[in-house]
């Protein structure tokens, strides 16, 4: 199976995709849009994204990607994220002078920067990409920040291990497939919504064996007490949300989605949550419906 994933082979999203998929091909691709074209096209089975990290919160662009492309959301993993200074062979503590990685991960190692202030950090497109580059360069003052996976890919050497902050430091994965349609609610389109809100048949063949875990994006009107109407159907229904969260809409100024994850699976108070969210809500979207991590 091809599963794309947005970096280089020896990525945290190479780690995690192996975990969820044992056996599988990854695909590294430059951009996430990239990962998203792929699944879409068909060229990539499936994807390993990541969505959020406990010190730096969600990632915002996949997010907005999970509402814009037709994707659904079938499983997650959470994966301890260790952060290795890694080198080129030969290469010691003593001579570097710049740290190359991504600017989160960059974010999640202060405290080496700060003991170590003739190192200067350096923002890198990937983690394992860093450690391709410092390698294949041949670089003497400069080493990559990524996890171990990616020393072993490109034979590196670690020359400190576990330089994050925060040892309980860790990232959530999404895997998603194409989807082959959308719940959406709202006032335009209830109507069509009425006849079929089962999300199993909206979802037929996407929805895991023991799934109880769903994901949704939707929009209110900006009008007083929109938003406590919109969670109260799952009050109602005693349905426990595990996040919510707010993003602005590209295009649409001071306009905002709400994403929630709600501990229930295709069941029949999730689906009255939903039919009855779609009533008081702009749209809906069911981003997935998974077992949770």
């Amino acid at each position: 199976m091809k599963v794309a994933i947005q970096g280089e082979r020896g990525s945290f999203s190479h780690e995690a995709a192996e975990k969820m998929l044992p056996g599988c091909t990854v695909v590294p691709c430059a951009r996430s849009a990239e990962v998203f074209d792929r699944v879409g096209r068909g060229t990539a089975a499936a994807a390993v994204i990541p969505i959020e990290n406990t010190l730096a919160g969600t990632v915002a662009e996949h997010a907005d990607l999970l509402v814009l492309r037709d994707v659904f959301i079938q499983g997650e993993c959470r994966l301890r994220i260790v952060h290795n200074l890694i080198a080129a062979p030969g290469v010691k503590l003593s001579a570097v002078r710049r740290a190359l990685s991504h600017p989160v991960a960059l974010d999640q190692c202060r405290d080496f920067f700060r003991k170590h202030p003739q190192i200067e950090a350096v923002p890198f497109y990937d983690t394992a990409g860093s450690v391709k580059h410092v390698i294949t360069a041949k670089l003497r003052d400069a080493v990559g920040i990524a996890g171990r996976h990616a020393a072993r890919e490109y034979s590196g050497k670690i020359l400190q291990a576990g330089i994050e902050d925060d040892k309980s430091n860790f990232t959530r994965f999404f895997l998603i497939r194409k989807s082959n349609g959308v719940l959406r609610g709202g006032a335009r389109e209830r109507e069509r919504n009425r006849g079929s809100a089962s999300s199993a048949v909206r979802f037929r063949g996407l929805i895991p064996r023991g799934a109880n875990k769903t994901s949704i994006a939707f929009k209110v009107k900006n009008v007083p007490g929109a938003l406590f109407k919109s969670l109260s159907v799952f009050a109602l229904r005693d349905i426990s949300l595990s996040k919510i969260e707010s993003r602005p809409m590209r295009g649409r100024p001071w306009e905002y989605v709400f994403y929630v994850d709600f501990l229930r699976g295709d069941d029949e108070p999730a689906r009255n949550a939903l039919r009855h969210l779609g009533e008081v809500a702009d749209f809906v979207k069911v981003l997935g419906i998974y077992p949770g991590a």
